[in-house]
């Protein structure tokens, strides 16, 4: 677990282990969420990067009667 400190302009820096894993970018956009009592921060992603990403899933769901 990394720890970071909020600056006075309520900026925080990324570590480097995280934005190398996470491929993370200059500029990039990041949406902020309020989970609960924290903050999560997740890459904005353009579509055509999630190409595949769902690749090897497993699609047998049971379904209701009608809907099959």
């Amino acid at each position: 677990m990394e720890t970071v400190t909020l600056s006075p302009k309520y900026q925080v820096v990324i570590p480097k282990r995280i934005r190398d894993r996470l491929k993370l970018r200059p500029g990039q956009k990041i949406q902020a969420i309020l989970y609960e009592d924290r903050i999560e921060l997740v890459p904005v992603r353009p579509a055509r990067k999630l190409k595949g990403f769902l690749k090897g899933i497993n699609t047998d769901v049971p379904r209701e009667g009608d809907r099959v």
